[in-house]
């Protein structure tokens, strides 16, 4: 697998990658972790992340709603901003700040490294 550990689908039940000494997971080539999508999905260390590409760039935030149960990457994106598919409330993707309401938390943000086409994703802890 040249050292790219699988990608873990929100629903799938393979194992998630390991990460480095740093923390780092490594998730394998941009194109193949976004395919042709604009979000992703992933369960990685316990925690449910949604991936967003916009302009070329990656973020990654926490996919559960803090308002409910609702998955962030479902929902629509305009921008920098996702909004919550159940809820209608909307996040910054850069940063998981709740915008507007009925959102009164934000999501946490998590630090996306692209290296020589592959992409790496550090949990910031809760």
């Amino acid at each position: 697998m040249n050292g790219i550990l699988p990608i873990v689908a929100a629903d799938a039940q393979a194992s998630p990658p390991s990460p480095d000494a740093q923390g780092w997971l490594t998730l394998g080539p941009l194109a193949e972790v976004f395919g042709d999508r604009a979000c992703r999905s992933l369960k990685l260390g316990g925690v449910q992340v949604g991936m967003f590409l916009v302009d070329g760039e990656v973020y990654a935030i926490d996919d559960i709603c803090s308002h409910g149960n609702a998955r962030l990457s479902e929902g629509e994106i305009d921008g920098f901003e996702v909004e919550c598919p159940l809820h209608a409330g909307l996040f910054d993707i850069r940063s998981g700040k709740a915008l507007s309401a009925p959102l009164t938390r934000d999501v946490r943000s998590h630090e996306i490294r692209l290296e020589e086409g592959v992409l790496y994703l550090r949990l910031v802890a809760s």
